[in-house]
This record gives structure tokens, sequence and C-alpha cells, in this order.
């Protein structure tokens, strides 16, 4: 805990920051650029707020706080980031919503919590150049599958030829942002290849069975190369892969089901990981052939998913890569 007497609560969305004292009962808008963090710095200045003893308290929203992060860094001003799900569920029953209202409602979560909250580490800009070209490559690839389907329908409905005008320019669409793809994975590459812990990590996680450059590229951008999140639970919850109960007293007995409040594509990523694991790792093959006789193929599939999560962070916290060690009884 650091030694911070003002704790600050903000509401994040693209254009603007609702910034709230919830002690003081203090609140400003601002938008979310330079000029409005020059507003926030006089804000401070007017309510004899000392920088040097504020936290900043906000949720994660997926890149809209970056630049306000990057505005507290040149600072020195301490933050963290609480999921927004935690923070939902400390406030108990709440009437209404609006930005200002979600702003107090951070900056009192903040208060409460203060004694076991700690200060972030600074960003990583590697981290935030690499989502940003992830989040291209996956419009690029969601691109050229429409394309490709396009065209199939095209083909099937009206019989064309090699010399229909449409299927010439969806095809050459097609063949351009495979190109474009290619030079976006091209410079993931360059990227963390020139980032020594970037490109330590990237190689023990790939090193395992089933995880291949992409689920390993989309792990280190979430997971801000396993800095952002504790341990590996953590990282699954927020994947939803980990289940939760469903029981109270003696009316409710449902089963354990993951959460909706997931990460979705990274899970459908874990999806094909998982599944090519069960192909070719002789230890999770095994572990999948025995699970599958007690229970149903989605269920082992999720837990295949939490195996290949509990590597990745078991072998970056020893540094090591892994080994294939697996002997099957006799």
């Amino acid at each position: 805990m650091g030694n911070w007497n003002v704790v600050l609560g903000v509401d994040v969305s693209k254009l603007t920051l609702d910034i709230s004292c919830a002690e003081r009962r203090l609140h400003i808008k601002i938008d979310n650029h330079s000029k409005g963090f020059a507003m926030f710095r006089k804000w401070c200045k007017t309510n004899s707020i000392e920088l040097k003893e504020v936290l900043v308290v906000m949720e994660y929203t997926g890149g809209y706080e970056y630049r306000f992060i990057q505005f507290l860094e040149s600072q020195f001003i301490a933050y963290t980031r609480i999921s927004g799900l935690e923070i939902k569920n400390s406030m108990g029953m709440v009437r209404g919503k609006n930005d200002k209202d979600d702003s107090f409602r951070i900056g009192q979560y903040g208060e409460d919590k203060i004694k076991r909250l700690e200060a972030s580490r600074p960003l990583n800009n590697n981290i935030l150049i690499l989502r940003q070209l992830l989040s291209f490559r996956k419009r690029l690839v969601r691109e050229t599958a429409g394309l490709k389907s396009t065209l199939k329908e095209r083909i099937y409905m009206f019989s064309t030829g090699k010399d229909d005008r449409i299927s010439k320019i969806i095809r050459s669409k097609i063949k351009a942002d495979q190109k474009h793809q290619s030079e976006i994975e091209a410079e993931i590459a360059f990227l963390i290849n020139q980032d020594r812990e970037m490109l330590k990590n990237y190689r023990i996680i790939s090193s395992i069975k089933g995880i291949g450059k992409v689920n390993a590229w989309m792990t280190i951008a979430y997971t801000e190369n396993f800095a952002s999140f504790p341990d590996a639970r953590k990282y699954a919850v927020y994947v939803g892969v980990i289940p939760f109960g469903n029981t109270s007293g003696t009316t409710i007995k449902g089963k354990p089901k993951v959460s909706y409040l997931a990460q979705k594509e990274l899970k459908q990523e874990l999806n094909q990981a998982a599944k090519s694991a069960m192909q070719h790792d002789p230890e999770i093959s095994a572990y999948a052939e025995r699970k599958q006789k007690t229970k149903g193929y989605n269920l082992v599939l999720n837990n295949v998913k939490f195996k290949l999560i509990l590597r990745m962070f078991s072998l970056v916290k020893r540094g090591e890569m892994y080994v294939e060690n697996y002997r099957r009884a006799s």
C-alpha cells in the first residue's frame, strides 16, 4: 500500500472521463485527451489535491483508458485498474446508472479497499502497439472470411465463371487482405523480437503443445506480458473457463457453469489450442480420454483450456521452457 491520502474514482469512456473524489463529494467531467488532462491538473490544484498523494482507481475498458494512463505516468500519479465486475459486486444493490454516479462508486470502492490496493506497474508501450496490431489483424481475418463466404455463395447461386467481374473484385480483395495480414504478422514478430521480456515469455508459452503463435501473441497482449494478472486462476476467470457454483439452500441445485462475463475472443482462440493439445500432447490426450468416460466433451475441453493456462503461468513464473516428460503406463 502506498502513501495515498486521496482516492479518485474514474469512469472511462471513449471521449470523456468522469473523475470523482467520493470522500469530499467532488466531481469533474473532462475530455479524454491532453486538453482535458490539463483541466484535471487545474481542478486538483483548485481543490488542494496533491498529485503525489493521489491514487486513481479505474476499470479495465480494453483500451480507452490508455491515453489517460500515459498522462498519469508522465506526472508520476499512482493508479490501479480493477475488473468492472469486481467493483459492481462490491456495491450491493444500486439504483440508477450514469457516468458521474459510476465514478463516485468507483471512488468509494477504492476508499473501502485502500489497504489492499496496489499501484499498477507502468505500461509497456510495446504492449499497446501489440494490441493495436492484433486488433487490426482480427479485422483483416474477419473481412477475408466474409469475402470468401460471399464468393462461395455467388459461385453456387449464379454459376459464375472466371470472367465474372464481381468475383474478380472479391478475389483481388481477398488476396490484398491476405497480403496485409502477412505484413501485420511480420510486424508483430519483429516487435516481440525487439523486446527481451516479451520474446522470452513468447518462447516459453509457445513451447507448450497446442499454443500456437496467435494464442501466444494474444496471451502476452491481454496479460500485458503476465504483469496484469497475479495468478493463473484470475486470468482463467477473465477468459471464462472457471465454472462457478449455482446452489442455494434446498431449492436451487444447479450445476456449476462458466460465467458469460468473459473475454470471448481469448476463449475462442483457446478452444483451438485445447483441441490441438488433446490431439498432439500425450499427457493431455490421456487425461481427456479418461475424463470423457464420465464427463461431456465440452466440460473436458474447458478443463483442458484451464490446464493450458496453468502451464503458461507456471512456466513463465519459473522462466522455463515446456519439456515433455510423460510416459503412459503399460
